[in-house]
């Protein structure tokens, strides 16, 4: 067990040990993930709301420290950054000549990390380190970070991890977990220990052993998460709910409300798509390479010789929700979805996904019903 000081003194001590520590703060009107030098800096007594299409800060009655559901934004940006130059050249006489880049990885220590991004940042590990050649730029972030993470005990309206199986309870990947217990009484962390150098940090802080009475508060705060999901997700056979219904009118319906903006896969923990660029200065002397994020709704995404291959926005979510639920299987043989929810929240036209799966999944159905009946389907 360990209380609100020790809790600062963890944060202090992973300072200490030479690791950028990230975790969440409240910054621009919502929580979102920066560096933190104490717990200090932490959202204490911050909650939210969210909705399709919707997210607002309130104040909580206490001063929880993970009083919250999940942040803006991901882990998976200090991973797999936004842009990232790969190399640099520049002119020398008729040839050009990389540039030495030392650039230096950050010692990270993610401070906070839900269940559901615990599988997210997994769901990365397979992508980029999976197979014969592992991505080196992930490689050297990913290599040593240290993970505290949080059991969750407030969801938010749009998450759905149980659905998942993702969450509310971090189940491995961590060094360090926690569970918050705050009251009227107390106002405590359980710690439960991951890994041996998770177990070698504890020794220097302030602890008690956790009592029974701890350890049942602690899994009642996740069972009460459990149970106050916001969202749900049927995923039965989903692969092939999706592949049956490809040419689905609901397609059309929600092709009308997207805008194509791409919100929904620069939140998303799990998206990995990204774009190369070269650039060069006017003068011709330097040349840079750089990759970034791209999404699958852009036009431009899937641009060949003479055009792109999904050329409307039906098109392109189609692909979109189809490939996170469906053939993500047949590539990673799991889930591209976790249940965060983000991309529901940060629609700007509120789509829901698991509305527009709940749809399809009720026509095909109904189909099916027709079929075992030998009736004609209904129009």
């Amino acid at each position: 067990m360990l209380d609100v000081a020790g809790l600062d003194a963890l944060v202090r001590a992973l300072v200490a040990d030479g690791r950028k520590v990230v975790g969440p703060t409240v910054r621009n009107g919502a929580i979102e993930l920066d560096e933190l030098s104490t717990a200090d800096a932490l959202p204490v007594g911050w909650g939210d709301e969210q909705e399709a299409g919707r997210y607002r800060l309130r104040r909580r009655s206490d001063a929880a420290r993970f009083g919250y559901a999940v942040p803006a934004s991901s882990w998976k940006r200090f991973l797999f950054p936004p842009t990232h130059v790969l190399w640099r050249a520049h002119r020398d006489g008729d040839d050009f000549v990389l540039d030495a880049q030392p650039e230096p990885v950050p010692r990270y220590a993610f401070f906070g990390v839900r269940a559901c991004e615990l599988r997210a940042i997994a769901t990365q590990d397979r992508v980029f380190l999976g197979g014969s050649n592992p991505d080196p730029v992930y490689a050297a972030r990913r290599a040593d970070v240290f993970v505290v993470a949080v059991h969750c005990g407030e969801p938010a309206g749009t998450c759905f991890c149980v659905s998942m199986g993702t969450g509310p309870r971090a189940g491995k990947g961590f060094d360090l977990a926690l569970t918050e217990l705050v009251d009227s009484h107390r106002h405590e962390f359980v710690v439960e220990i991951g890994t041996e150098r998770g177990e070698a940090l504890l020794a220097s802080l302030p602890l008690r052993a956790a009592e029974t009475t701890d350890r049942v508060a602690a899994d009642e705060v996740v069972a009460s998460a459990a149970r106050r999901m916001g969202r749900t997700l049927d995923t039965d056979d989903l692969p092939g709910v999706l592949a049956r219904n490809l040419e689905h009118p609901r397609w059309d319906d929600v092709a009308s409300r997207c805008l194509a903006c791409t919100n929904c896969t620069l939140v998303c923990p799990t998206c990995f798509c990204h774009a190369v660029e070269d650039t060069t200065d006017l003068a011709g002397t330097t040349a840079e390479r750089h990759r970034r994020w791209d999404s699958c709704f852009t036009l431009d995404f899937t641009h060949l010789h003479g055009g792109s291959t999904r050329m409307s926005t039906r098109a392109r979510y189609r692909q979109w929700l189809t490939h996170k639920l469906g053939t993500w299987w047949d590539q990673f043989g799991e889930s591209g979805c976790v249940g965060c929810g983000r991309c529901i929240t940060w629609c700007p036209v509120g789509i829901d996904l698991t509305e527009e799966v709940r749809a399809i999944r009720a026509a095909d159905g109904a189909r099916n019903r027709d079929a075992s009946t030998g009736s004609a389907p209904a129009p």
